[in-house]
């Protein structure tokens, strides 16, 4: 193989110097590809999104309830009995977890909760403890830092 024989693969060049309404000889003359009159073969003739005609439209017809609160914060869970898959005596950070496969994406920030058992000494390092998961920690003598 040399470089005079490398070509791009099938579909992934797109030739965007097709012009249109250049006459049938082109291809794509006349209308140019627009149909026969109407709304869309007029210039500048389009619709806004959302626009069905002068029907009530679907987001104006569904009942709002509530509200979303943009401040919130998304927070992954895990439980304590996830941490025994560590070693006695090893690091538990959020880096940890992702890399264990415990968690897969941390969002905006992981909490430990307090349910199952745990038999090792770890010291946790997460954004957030529940008060039974932090307890459970500290009682096999780890610590649980928040980050």
């Amino acid at each position: 193989m040399d470089l005079s024989n490398l070509t791009p693969a099938e579909g992934s060049v797109h030739s965007d110097n097709f012009r249109r309404g250049r006459g049938h000889g082109s291809g794509n003359g006349k209308t140019a590809g627009k149909g026969h009159k109407g709304q869309k073969a007029r210039s500048g003739g389009s619709i806004r999104p959302g626009f069905e005609g002068g029907q009530m439209p679907l987001y104006r017809r569904i009942p709002k309830r509530g509200f979303t609160n943009i401040n919130t914060k998304d927070i992954e869970t895990i439980n304590v009995s996830a941490l025994e898959s560590f070693n006695d005596g090893d690091e538990v950070t959020v880096k940890a977890l992702l890399e264990k496969g415990i968690i897969k994406n941390p969002k905006d920030g992981v909490k430990v909760l307090g349910n199952g058992e745990l038999t090792k000494k770890l010291n946790v390092k997460v954004n957030a403890f529940s008060a039974g998961a932090k307890a459970k920690i500290e009682a096999l003598g780890g610590s649980a830092e928040v980050i």
